[in-house]
């Protein structure tokens, strides 16, 4: 079994505009997704604390960008989930635009983790997230969640569909199944931010 990695994280703020971004030299990595996508779950298993990023039933709960600084020297920060539609029309375009604002802008974002539902295909909203950042010039990885619903060979043909999706693309650094029920994908994510942040400091 490969030896665990600890990571340990403690929240900075939040932020509900640009100007509120806090001030930092570490280098940033960004999780995205569409609302119940099972970030807040993911986070939380990333670093093995059952309360660090909260988990509601209720789709779009997260209404800011949440950063935590870690004990591996990179900020993680929480993004809003994005295409819940119960939100006002208002709502849901400040959130376009402060989601734009930063994954496009922010200079110390190394990569953007936009994650994606395995047990569907990838929605257009994940599609436009994806060309948004290809297109920015962006780092990205794509992160399958909820894998542990699937059967392997399910998992497999999934995997493969999304990797198809974006062979030609020139920013994506990787695509990981992963499942907080299970664990999986957590070492594999784990070591391509570790290789990430230490090829930008």
């Amino acid at each position: 079994m490969a030896h665990d990695i600890h990571i340990s994280a403690e929240f900075v703020k939040g932020a509900t505009k640009p100007e509120h971004f806090p001030e930092s030299s570490l280098p940033e990595i960004a999780m995205i997704g569409r609302s119940n996508v099972g970030k807040s779950s993911l986070i939380n298993t990333l670093v093995r604390h059952s309360r660090m990023a909260r988990v509601s039933n209720t789709p779009g709960k997260t209404q800011e960008i949440n950063f935590f600084v870690t004990d591996m020297n990179f900020m993680l920060v929480d993004l809003p989930g994005y295409g819940y539609a119960r939100r006002s029309k208002d709502q849901r375009q400040l959130f376009s635009e402060l989601i734009r604002a930063y994954v496009l802008n922010r200079p110390q974002l190394v990569v953007t983790c936009v994650l994606v539902d395995a047990r569907h295909d990838p929605q257009p909203l994940d599609l436009a997230m994806l060309e948004e950042l290809e297109l920015g010039g962006r780092r990205y990885a794509i992160l399958l969640t909820k894998c542990d619903k699937l059967k392997p060979a399910a998992l497999v043909e999934r995997e493969q569909q999304v990797r198809d999706l974006v062979v030609n693309c020139e920013f994506l650094v990787d695509v990981v199944p992963t499942s907080s029920e299970t664990g999986l994908g957590r070492h594999q994510l784990l070591g391509l931010i570790k290789r990430i942040v230490n090829l930008s400091s």
